[in-house]
């Protein structure tokens, strides 16, 4: 009798369970100029199947045993691929979603469990339909050539994710923006330096196609901005991370085991065609050398945030941030202050703190390029004419006097002098003695 009842009690409490509906509570669009991110947000996990539709193009999803009330639930305005969002029922118990494409678009979904800021979601990722860019084999300079550096600037989370978030309610992902966009100015605005940011606005980038996006701009240097929080509100304190060698070496095992289905590059170098040991020697070779400028880097960095706030820790760290993982870029992250701190988080939020802490992360930033300074750069010669050296310019072709002497800032009559030329100009190839300290 004990075995039927509770067989009996077994089958209704299914049978509730069936019946029971997921509602969509929300749903958001964030658009970035590669993707676009819809979010769903649910009272509980649900089942689900997400396919496309031609003619014309479209996303669907059908969602098992949910619901939606259209007197609350607002409809978001077009987005990025997205032109419009409809629902439906195509059968008893399933709920279609319909989002309208403004162009092809291939989707991925994932469903996330709760968080401190979110409740149960579903995440369509539309991206472009065409396949990425490839990673272009850095093309060897003429020797008149001095390349600018290039330096990946990331603004860590955005969009659906916030990031960390104060007790006074401000968002890790506004501030890193922010931070990120002073810092990329002062590196545009150094002579021989350019910046790329990972995003310019608000919406989330994948962590690998951060660091994919530094690589195709070829990025000298990678620095994520984030702000720490910890539960302890008194802790604070800016601090500076490299990866650890562990992750390191976790990445080389992905990165071997994905080259024969990728042409991935490791300075300028494929793998894809080299054999297991020579592949794993040149990877080893490139994430040492990427792993001890990026500590030296780092230690420049964190000397001059500790000119402007209290440092966490007085040496730099290791950790196994995703975003550090480029085998052949030197990459940093920096944890400007704890936004969990009431006291940091007031100055995080401080425009003038923010231009301190992006001057801090430039002036070390500059250091260590001025201490060591890539062949073949800008940065290169004016380091050797900062210290006296003599700077020599091999002329290209159609390269007047006067380029010469705008691109290395200096007077064209001290050239001439300094060179013993005229004014009628020089041909392709004749070396100059660039004259040091001589303002135009």
């Amino acid at each position: 009798m004990r075995s039927l009842c509770a067989a009996l009690l077994t089958c209704c409490t299914l049978g509730v369970a069936q019946a029971a509906t997921v509602e969509v509570r929300d749903l958001r669009l964030w658009a970035s100029p590669d993707s676009t991110r819809v979010v769903l947000d649910l009272s509980a996990e649900a089942r689900y199947k997400l396919f496309t539709l031609a003619n014309p193009d479209r996303v669907v999803v059908d969602l098992e045993r949910a619901s939606w009330n259209p007197a609350t639930l607002k409809l978001p305005a077009p987005s990025g691929h997205v032109r419009s969002v409809r629902f439906g029922a195509p059968q008893p118990g399933t709920l279609r979603v319909v989002l309208d494409l403004a162009q092809k678009a291939e989707p991925k979904g994932f469903l996330t469990p709760p968080n401190e800021s979110y409740g149960h979601r579903l995440v369509i990722d539309l991206g472009a339909a065409a396949a990425p860019r490839p990673l272009p084999v850095k093309p060897p300079h003429a020797p008149s050539a001095q390349r600018d550096l290039v330096i990946a600037v990331d603004a860590g989370h955005g969009g659906e994710d916030p990031g960390a978030v104060g007790r006074g309610g401000t968002r890790e992902k506004d501030i890193t923006l922010r931070v990120a966009r002073l810092l990329a100015e002062r590196i545009n605005a150094e002579p021989g330096m350019r910046a790329v940011l990972t995003r310019t606005g608000d919406y989330f980038v994948p962590l690998r196609e951060r660091i994919r996006r530094a690589r195709v701009n070829q990025a000298d240097m990678f620095i994520s901005v984030h702000a720490d929080a910890f539960v302890n509100r008194s802790v604070r304190g800016s601090s500076v991370y490299i990866l650890s060698q562990r992750r390191a070496s976790n990445e080389a095992t992905r990165w071997l085991a994905e080259r024969e289905n990728a042409a991935d590059l490791i300075g300028g170098v494929s793998l894809d065609d080299k054999n297991s040991v020579l592949a794993s020697v040149l990877l080893d070779l490139s994430q040492n050398a990427a792993i001890s400028a990026s500590r030296d880097a780092a230690h420049q960095v964190l000397r001059e945030l500790d000119r402007v706030g209290d440092l966490k820790r007085s040496e730099v760290l290791f950790g196994s941030f995703a975003v550090l993982t480029a085998p052949d870029i030197p990459s940093m992250l920096v944890e400007t202050a704890f936004i969990s701190n009431p006291e940091e988080e007031r100055r995080l939020r401080d425009p003038a703190h923010q231009k301190r802490l992006a001057a801090a992360i430039h002036a070390g930033v500059r250091q260590y390029f001025y201490d060591n300074p890539p062949a073949g750069t800008r940065v290169a010669q004016l380091a050797a004419q900062q210290r006296g050296r003599t700077v020599r310019h091999v002329v290209s072709s159609g390269e007047s006097l006067a380029d010469v002497a705008g691109h290395y800032a200096v007077s064209l009559d001290s050239l001439q002098q300094v060179n013993g030329i005229g004014a009628d100009g020089v041909v392709a190839g004749t070396v100059l003695d660039i004259p040091v300290g001589s303002g135009g």
